[in-house]
């Protein structure tokens, strides 16, 4: 893939982006993380709304009439975001620490988090089988092994990797998605990428991109996937640059 435009636009963003007023820039960041964890849980089956995710993070109202589990995913996943991006201000590479932190962030008060799973699993509808518990850990040990080595790739190939391999070995009972999407964003923003995120309504063209990687190793698709979003919220952040500059 060519990453020519992504690259002048990253360039221009940077040299720029002291323009942007702090009031802009938490507006940004509150809307992101609030679209951001709605369509992380809606993608595996949460039924809240925008409007409802807003209430349960920005204002801390709860929602009746839902079950406590999708008001606990929308909770902890606004949690582990944060978590996330304060290991990016200490500049602390992805390693499986902060991978189990993460998902024991995401799966608070829903069961206990940052543990292996010790049975197999299956994904519905995917036509690849995730490796047996005693397969899944030799993968965990090379996948973090292979975070050193893969970290010369472009920084969108490097977190598009990220979050398909890990998500294929599936170390973890449930929350592997979400898991594999923050960890990709953790990947974008520690190298200076704004997070992306991926449209509940986008789900089935995602879904598609990880089977090509799962059973071809095919990684293009599902790269190009990501650096759509991520042009999109440069051109959003170029935008408003732009007209401040006006």
């Amino acid at each position: 893939m060519d990453y020519t435009e992504l690259n002048r636009k990253y360039a221009y963003y940077h040299a720029n982006k002291h323009l942007l007023p702090f009031d802009v820039i938490n507006n940004y960041e509150n809307a992101f993380r609030i679209e951001y964890a709605h369509n992380s849980t809606a993608i595996e089956g949460n039924t809240l709304s925008l409007i409802e995710t807003k209430l349960i993070i920005e204002d801390k109202v709860s929602v009746g009439g839902k079950n406590m589990r999708e008001l606990h995913e929308v909770e902890n996943h606004d949690k582990a975001f944060d978590y996330v991006k304060k290991r990016i201000a200490d500049k602390n590479t992805l390693d499986e620490n902060i991978v189990k932190d993460i998902h024991e962030l995401l799966m608070e008060n829903i069961f206990p988090g940052g543990i292996y799973r010790n049975v197999n699993v299956r994904i519905t509808g995917a036509g690849f089988q995730p490796p047996s518990p005693n397969e899944m850990y030799i993968q965990v040990k090379n996948f973090f092994a292979d975070l050193r080595f893969k970290a010369n790739l472009h920084p969108i190939e490097f977190a598009a990797w990220t979050h398909a391999e890990f998500v294929c070995i599936h170390p973890f009972k449930d929350g592997n998605g979400r898991v594999s999407r923050m960890i990709m964003n953790y990947q974008l923003m520690i190298n200076g990428w704004l997070p992306v995120s991926i449209n509940k309504e986008d789900r089935l063209k995602y879904f598609e991109t990880l089977e090509i990687y799962a059973i071809e190793k095919n990684i293009e698709p599902f790269v190009e996937l990501i650096a759509e979003l991520e042009n999109k919220q440069l051109d959003n952040m170029i935008e408003i640059i732009e007209q401040i500059k006006k």
